[in-house]
């Protein structure tokens, strides 16, 4: 290249550099600004085409003018290397979850109503609505400790033990709810919302009592139908039907019962051995006639004992307090005037179940039959549970219950038990044929007094 041409070059190059075709030198400055705390330092300064404004910290964090100064002069030196990176901006620091017991506790069982049949539905709607959520209801989960859940049970016994509560809670049932309470912390634990359930891990369950299985006697079933009025045959099926449940009770309708044969099928039931078909006394059959009989709605769609509307069956908590509360207020009154035992306190329907299973044990029936017409899949449940009648002989028959002869004298409770209660002219005529099976108008012995025989069947 001649000298001329190189003298060219360099005045481009000399050019370009002085008409900023070149890349500049990288430039800032610190920047102090007076604030109420005192005084605060930044850096403004130029990098990769932009204006850039970084700031340090306030004198309060150590940092003085001169550390500012080595900081920018840093700073500067990463931006001619093109190492200096933006300082990204913080994540929004994520607020926790911590929802109130009320809406997990809502939510869990909204997101859970298909998978549960409705009487746990309605159960666990009650554990949650009377129990538990009147004292967890404003408690965050976080909130929901082991100590907690020791004030809830203490709270709980106080109500019992000093009557605060209408409807007192057993030790078991109380464990109920705490059971519920675990159930539904469990699932707050499984998403990430609490580290722990103080319910498994850290609560004891109070002692469970003995359970006190409380039934009536065959006198006290005698009173009770007679006070039933109206309900007198909603309550004989209750009793005498194979010990149906509330449930199946409600839902009977007219097709489900066989007058002709004596028979009643239970259609819908909480459990698979629980759908059955159960044979029935002869007076209960002439009872659930003239009930029919009597009815406005007997089409074989119709509820047999229906409530305010016809379509829809009775709740359960009216057939409990309304009629069978009732009836034994007013057995009790009839009872104490003749100065007989009284309906025990603690009379649930459940009793009339355990009621059922026990004249059936009185009669000598075998344990299997008593369990396959209550719907048990298992008869030693049936005798473990229900039949805690040792040392009682076997009466001749249940009959009796729905007439107005003595029951007493009919079982082994007075000195005639096993006998008819009319005057026999001659003993041993009698004997003869009592042991034949029939009474003195030569009938089975069912007893049908105060009942109307003059119906058609149906």
């Amino acid at each position: 290249m001649c000298a001329k041409s190189a003298t060219s070059s360099r005045r481009t190059v000399d050019a370009g550099v002085r008409s900023g075709s070149m890349p500049r030198q990288a430039t800032g400055s610190v920047v102090e600004r007076q604030r109420s705390d005192g005084r605060v330092f930044a850096l403004r300064f130029g990098a990769y085409g932009r204006r850039r404004y970084v700031t340090l910290g306030s004198e309060r964090e150590g940092w003085t003018r001169d550390k500012a100064e080595v900081e920018l002069a840093n700073v500067l030196a990463d931006v001619r290397r093109g190492t200096w990176k933006p300082a990204e901006p913080a994540a929004a620091a994520k607020e926790p979850i911590d929802p109130t017991f009320h809406e997990f506790a809502s939510e869990w069982l909204a997101a859970r109503r298909h998978e549960f049949a409705p009487r746990t539905v309605e159960d666990y709607e009650l554990a949650l609505t009377h129990h538990l959520l009147p004292f967890f209801a404003e408690h965050q989960l976080s909130e929901i400790t082991a100590q907690e859940v020791d004030r809830y049970k203490a709270q709980k016994v106080r109500e019992r033990e000093e009557g605060l509560a209408e409807r007192p809670l057993s030790n078991r049932t109380i464990n109920k709810t705490l059971t519920r309470l675990g159930q539904i912390l469990d699932v707050a634990v499984r998403y990430e919302l609490i580290d722990h359930n103080p319910v498994k891990t850290k609560v004891a369950k109070l002692k469970k009592a003995a359970p006190r299985r409380t039934r009536l006697s065959g006198e006290q079933v005698q009173a009770l139908l007679r006070a039933a009025g109206p309900n007198r045959a909603l309550l004989a099926t209750a009793i005498m039907a194979g010990g149906l449940r509330v449930s199946e009770l409600a839902h009977l309708r007219w097709r489900d019962i066989d007058l002709r044969e004596g028979t009643l099928s239970v259609a819908a039931s909480k459990t698979a051995a629980g759908v059955r078909a159960v044979a029935l006394e002869a007076e209960l059959v002439q009872v659930l006639r003239e009930h029919k009989i009597a009815s406005r709605w007997s089409q074989p769609d119709d509820l047999v004992f229906p409530g305010r509307f016809r379509d829809r069956p009775r709740e359960r908590n009216s057939v409990r307090t309304r009629v069978l509360h009732g009836a034994m207020e007013r057995a009790n009154e009839e009872l104490a005037e003749q100065g007989r035992p009284l309906i025990p306190e603690g009379i649930t329907f459940h009793s009339l179940r355990r009621t059922y299973a026990a004249l059936r044990a009185e009669l000598g029936e075998h344990p299997a039959v008593t369990a396959a017409q209550m719907g048990h899949r298992d008869p030693r449940m049936t005798l473990r549970v229900y039949t805690d009648v040792t040392g009682m002989k076997p009466r001749t028959r249940m009959a009796g219950l729905l007439s107005d002869a003595e029951w007493a004298l009919m079982g082994t409770n007075g000195p005639d038990a096993g006998q008819d209660d009319t005057d026999a002219a001659d003993p041993g005529e009698a004997e003869t044929r009592m042991a034949a099976g029939q009474t003195r108008d030569g009938s089975d012995g069912t007893r049908t007094r105060g009942l109307r025989r003059d119906r058609p069947a149906l």
